[in-house]
């Protein structure tokens, strides 16, 4: 089903919608998911029996480090394949053993989180009753962070959890809503479910509440893998009682991705059966629900006011005097003064992101583009889009306009406008820019050593880059870039490092990874301060306010950014009427 359908039937259905909720939607607030948590258990384990530094296998992303690890526990016996479906529960209690030692584990990723643009946006359906239940497999509180704001307190919030799970079942049966079941318990909780032996012993009465409220409601799935067998079946259960899911099954999933068969299984079979069930392609869980805000004009305008509302300790200072008092904290980000308000829209015949982003590589079209429920945004001339898309059948050709709110997460809009602005910086620099997942890196391009714009960063630091000793890996100074949206404008945030030729090989993989690490442990505050001096210059070419053009075209959509040279920066504490601020 195409996103714009399930948003159609959203709509008219939500009161009789139920949500499911995976650890993909707990990852905008910067909480592990299951995956990335079984790769820290595999570097744990690795770098302990092993005796290696867990510095040298920090980068969990890294394919030649996973890689590495793979082989390790390929090599084992006893322990599961890649991808196998009791992988997590298997690492983690072979990791922490101990329930206490799990429980300490997930206090530590989940204590310094918070909701994200998507939690606040559940949390207005809930208050507006657009959404009754909410069933999730994540230890974390977002979700009741979020409601409990929204509501103004607990006293309206029913939450079920492994420690009193008749909860559940007796919040449905008395219509008391809105209902949050948890159900691997919280991290708080002395009864979670996170090993094999617990997860395959699903709770009796948290599994009997969710089939009898699946006889009840429809079910909205987003962010969960499908691992858990328990809840597979909890699931095939009532739609073999031939009376489930009254309001449709809908699973979520992200494109470019491939479903679990127990996912695709699961939807085939509710389908044989009558119900209205579908797998729908999105691209992150703040997209999605910013997508369907959008569509409940009344909830959108009172969530952005809510979010606008929320930074209360945050004020604006006033640019200070060079006399040294001031700054107290100089912040690694610069204001775009003006950015994109408006992209290219149009229709075709194309699937989600990943087929958009193939058919510009295949037909190596100038442009940037993004898909969306409401079509194919883009940047560029309007004979470069036709060129990637036409094969595609367009059938209309518009403008978009890019919402602001929509630049406060990971959306479409957002991924665009970065790549936009990282394409743009390489014009008129001595920088090499190259994108490494999802992160954009901006190094000095060592042919271009003698332009003049490099001297600061000749001053800071003498050497801006060669070859990594004992290796035939070249590395530069670098930094990492990256966008967001706070105080109402959208800033450009980078980081000074270290970029190194990628490798496969393990050991001049560990040699780089500690040659980075001793090059950077030695910078301190004053030599921070004249990085950023120096890359900032770089950014803005030298200039107090600097516009740079993505493609510098005069047909189609430009992208066209006004960078600023002043640095934010934070103030010292100060009171006012008993609250303590920051004014930044």
């Amino acid at each position: 089903m195409k996103i714009a359908d399930f948003l159609m039937r959203y709509n008219i259905r939500a009161p009789q919608l139920m949500w499911f909720f995976g650890a993909g939607t707990s990852s905008a607030s910067g909480i592990k998911t299951a995956k990335d948590m079984i790769w820290d258990f595999k570097r744990r384990l690795y770098c302990t029996q092993q005796r290696i530094s867990l510095a040298l296998c920090s980068d969990i992303g890294d394919p030649v480090l996973r890689s590495r690890l793979q082989s390790y526990f390929n090599s084992i016996t006893g322990y599961p394949p890649e991808n196998d479906l009791d992988e997590y529960a298997f690492y983690f209690g072979v990791a922490f053993p101990q329930e206490s030692d799990r429980r300490r584990y997930l206090d530590l990723i989940v204590s310094s989180a918070s909701p994200s643009y998507g939690h606040f946006v559940l949390a207005s359906l809930l208050k507006a009753g657009k959404a009754k239940i909410v069933w999730t497999t994540n230890f974390d509180r977002m979700i009741e962070d979020a409601t409990t704001q929204m509501l103004g307190g607990t006293s309206g919030l029913v939450t079920a959890s492994l420690d009193g799970p008749g909860i559940a079942m007796e919040a449905i049966n008395e219509g008391r809503w809105p209902l949050i079941a948890k159900i691997h318990g919280d991290f708080q909780s002395r009864r979670l479910k996170n090993t094999v032996e617990e997860l395959q012993n699903q709770d009796s009465q948290i599994r009997y509440a969710l089939i009898e409220a699946c006889k009840r409601f429809g079910l909205v799935v987003i962010g969960y893998s499908g691992r858990d067998i328990s809840v597979m079946e909890a699931l095939k259960q009532t739609v073999d009682q031939d009376n489930g899911f009254p309001a449709g099954l809908f699973w979520l999933h992200h494109s470019g991705d491939d479903c679990l068969p127990l996912v695709t299984d699961l939807i085939d079979y509710a389908s044989s059966k009558g119900i209205d069930a579908h797998i729908i392609n999105i691209e992150t869980f703040d997209e999605l629900m910013g997508d369907i805000l959008l569509q409940l004009p009344d909830l959108k305008a009172e969530v952005e006011s809510y979010i606008k509302v929320q930074p209360v300790r945050i004020s604006y200072a006033p640019i200070p005097d060079p006399d040294g008092s001031f700054p107290v904290i100089r912040l690694n980000a610069l204001p775009i003064l003006s950015y994109p308000t408006i992209c290219r829209r149009f229709e075709c015949n194309i699937g989600g992101t990943q087929e958009v982003y193939k058919a510009i590589k295949q037909s190596e079209a100038n442009v940037i583009a993004s898909r969306r429920s409401l079509g194919v945004i883009a940047f560029g001339s309007d004979n470069e889009v036709k060129k990637a898309f036409d094969p595609y059948h367009i059938t209309s050709f518009d403008i978009h306009a890019i919402d602001p709110s929509r630049l406060r997460y990971e959306s479409a809009e957002h991924g665009m406008l970065l790549d936009a602005l990282c394409r743009a910086l390489r014009h008129d620099r001595p920088v090499i820019v190259e994108r490494r997942g999802h992160t954009y890196f901006m190094a000095i391009d060592i042919k271009q050593l003698s332009n003049t714009i490099l001297n600061k960063l000749h001053t800071a630091l003498r050497t801006l880059g060669g070859k990594v000793p004992q290796t035939n890996l070249n590395w530069t100074e670098a930094i990492r870039i990256h966008l967001q949206y706070r105080l109402d404008r959208l800033w450009l945030l980078f980081e000074p490092t270290i970029m190194v030729d990628k490798t496969e090989n393990d050991l001049e993989h560990n040699i780089a990874k500690e040659f980075i690490r001793n090059r950077l442990v030695t910078r301190y505050n004053s030599m921070w301060n004249q990085l950023y001096d120096a890359w900032t210059d770089i950014l803005t070419n030298g200039q107090n306010e600097c516009e740079i053009r993505t493609f510098g075209i005069s047909d189609g959509i430009d992208a066209v950014f006004k960078i600023s040279k002043i640095t934010a920066y934070s103030m010292r504490e100060v009171v006012h009427n008993y609250r303590t601020t920051s004014s930044t």
